[in-house]
């Protein structure tokens, strides 16, 4: 027993030692706890009455754990009473030279065991996620404490050895402080659940082992003989191997089974860490997300996983393992900033939140969110007889939530991009065939105005200049009738100045320079062959060639009306501005026709004017019809109107009407 109590001695000053180093805030309370224990264990060792201590020891361990903090009266009561309980039975014993009864230590052990199970359960529940690790390998150690003195019994029951129980069952104390030491090991902290998790297997599969070997000899009704009791033991100790060894072996050989027929599951902290590398590999998004989807359906989420993806608080279900019929989520304003806010969501969050996707089982929803924009969401589910969540699973969750909004992020800019290229290239070939209309444009004007001057003025003057000559040699010879004909000549004259002035009109007309739109466009809507109302409402002069591309539009919008709207149509035109700049309108109520869309390259070659002139200085133009209900040509250009002290003539009107 010395060297027993010694061993255990040792394993708790070993983790004393490691808390020391730990240099943690509850460093300093658990080394002394540890300390205290290695201390009456080595006392025990060497001086038997101090056994007496020994459960009033562990039960102030279990008071205290994890992190040798009491926290409540009742936890500090306890202690103290039965430390001061075992240090009377210890002198009681001493005085009388006698150890202390082991039925009596039994009894007391089986109370410690009791209240120190209590305490750590009642602890375990209101453990916060930085002590619950301890506390898992604290019950790993336990458990297989547990297990160990299970098996020590069974064997003792079977063929009789160990014959004394009372050391080994002392021994199996020693897994404790070996688990407080990787519970407090930096390293090690964190593999509390793993640890406890296969205590628990191991443990079982040991009970389960003796239970059978334990029916089998009931069965033959006879303990083992001399002879049989080494190969049940070697039986024993074998089946226990195997059954320990067929789980992990097993899942061996399905890796290298998978891997030899090229299927691998990958782990989830594996997802994590090839899911960028896959992003940057031009994989198409919707085979990224399916990759995604059934990697969580293998390692977190067996009852299945969904990727829902969306924008402006309407998401769809885009992509889910195993299949799930297509679904719509709106948010409203207030669950999108919320939802895009949070981190991660178990099923009380989601049925306040999200309601529609709470079922039945263990679920989880990671809101997929960039620079705090919605993008959708992560939706993991499992069966609630498979466990909840740990918190590495749920921190995975959250990282793979937040690169797939990366992700998705990044997707949304390269459409953005593509959509501007494609916008850029049709806006090119757009300004490419406006350049070869302007220069066609240009030079049919210049031959429209010499085959004027040429058949109109200019014949004019040649004829002039005839009858000038006419007239002189009329005057030499009948003086008489030089008046008629210089009368003749006056009214050439007059003809011609008409004529030179229709066509400065139609280069640019002197109204609109000196006087501005108002006026023009009231002596050009006096020449429509159709009842015109114009009405312009303007706060001041704007930059010639606005003025000069909102005239001529609305000239050619005139003209287009009085070719086919017909001879009942009503034609009215308004110029006005608001905040982007100057706009214009030009609708009548004639027979309309049945326009192509808002493409105004498909509706004429008057159209096409007015959209290269308001095109040349950012302008645009949008034309809509309606068979029966007429035709509505409208423009605008972002302009501002010109300052005081620039040239500016008087303000128009703003009730100017003409008709």
């Amino acid at each position: 027993m010395t060297a027993v109590l010694l061993v255990v001695a040792a394993a708790w000053g070993l983790a004393a030692l490691v808390a020391v180093r730990g240099r943690s805030g509850r460093s300093g309370p658990a080394a002394a706890v540890f300390g205290g224990l290695a201390a009456v264990h080595a006392v025990a060792a060497f001086w038997p009455p101090a056994a007496a201590m020994l459960p009033a020891a562990w039960l102030g361990y279990a008071l205290t754990a994890p992190g040798g903090r009491a926290g409540s009266t009742t936890r500090r009561v306890l202690p103290a009473v039965a430390a001061l309980a075992g240090l009377a039975w210890a002198w009681v014993c001493a005085a009388q030279g006698r150890t202390p009864a082991p039925g009596a230590l039994v009894v007391a052990a089986v109370v410690t065991a009791g209240l120190g199970v209590a305490g750590l359960a009642v602890r375990c529940r209101r453990a916060g996620p930085a002590a619950r690790p301890a506390l898992q390998w604290i019950a790993a150690g336990g458990v297989l404490a547990a297990g160990f003195a299970l098996v020590v019994l069974a064997l003792h029951v079977l063929v009789g050895a160990p014959d004394d129980l009372a050391p080994w069952l002392v021994a199996s104390l020693a897994l404790i402080p070996l688990a407080e030491t990787f519970a407090t090991a930096r390293a090690t902290v964190r593999g509390g659940e793993t640890a406890l998790i296969e205590s628990i297997v191991v443990t079982g599969v040991a009970g389960l082992v003796v239970a059978v070997y334990l029916v089998v000899v009931v069965g033959l009704d006879r303990a083992p003989a001399e002879g049989e009791r080494g190969v049940l033991v070697a039986s024993i100790v074998a089946a226990m191997v195997v059954a320990v060894l067929v789980l992990p072996t097993r899942q061996r050989l399905l890796a290298l089974a998978s891997s030899l027929v090229g299927r691998r599951e990958v782990s989830a902290e594996e997802a994590v860490a090839t899911f960028g590398a896959r992003m940057s590999r031009a994989v198409p998004m919707d085979e990224l997300m399916l990759q995604l989807a059934e990697s969580l359906r293998a390692t977190v989420a067996p009852a299945g996983a969904e990727i829902w993806v969306g924008a402006d608080g309407a998401l769809t279900r885009t992509v889910s393992v195993p299949t799930r019929p297509p679904d719509r989520l709106t948010l409203g304003g207030r669950e999108r900033v919320v939802v895009g806010r949070a981190r991660i969501g178990g099923p009380s969050w989601s049925s306040v939140w999200l309601p529609g996707l709470v079922e039945s089982g263990y679920l989880r929803v990671a809101p997929v969110a960039h620079l705090g924009e919605l993008l959708g969401l992560v939706v993991v589910r499992r069966n609630t007889d498979a466990g909840d969540y740990t918190e590495d699973e749920e921190r995975q969750l959250v990282e793979l939530a937040r690169q797939l909004g990366l992700a998705l992020h990044n997707v949304r800019l390269d459409s953005a991009l593509q959509a501007s290229l494609q916008e850029l290239e049709r806006r090119n070939a757009e300004l490419q065939a406006s350049r070869l209309r302007i220069v066609t444009a240009s030079d049919e004007s210049r031959r429209a105005i010499e085959r004027n001057l040429h058949d109109g003025a200019q014949q004019h003057l040649v004829a002039l200049a005839v009858k000038l000559g006419l007239a002189e040699q009329i005057a030499e010879e009948e003086p008489a009738e030089v008046g008629e004909m210089l009368a003749e000549l006056r009214a050439d004259v007059r003809t011609t100045i008409a004529e030179l002035r229709e066509l400065a009109h139609g280069i640019y007309p002197p109204l609109l320079r000196d006087q501005g739109l108002a006026e023009a466009l009231r002596a050009a809507a006096a020449r429509s062959p159709l009842p015109c109302t114009v009405r312009v409402a303007l706060p001041g002069r704007y930059a010639q060639e606005v003025e000069t591309a909102a005239y001529f539009c609305c000239l050619e919008a005139l003209q287009n009306a009085g070719k086919h709207a017909g001879p009942q149509a009503r034609v009215t035109v308004e110029v006005g501005a608001d905040e982007p700049g100057l706009w214009f309108e030009v609708r009548d109520d004639g027979v309309g026709f049945a326009a192509g869309g808002d493409h105004v390259l498909e509706l004429g070659h008057g159209f096409v004017n007015m959209q290269d002139r308001l095109g040349a200085i950012g302008g645009r133009l949008a034309v809509t019809s309606v068979p029966g209900e007429g035709t509505t040509v409208r423009g605008s250009v972002p302009a501002a109107p010109l300052g005081a002290g620039k040239g500016v003539s008087r303000r128009a009107d703003p009730s100017a009407v003409a008709g």
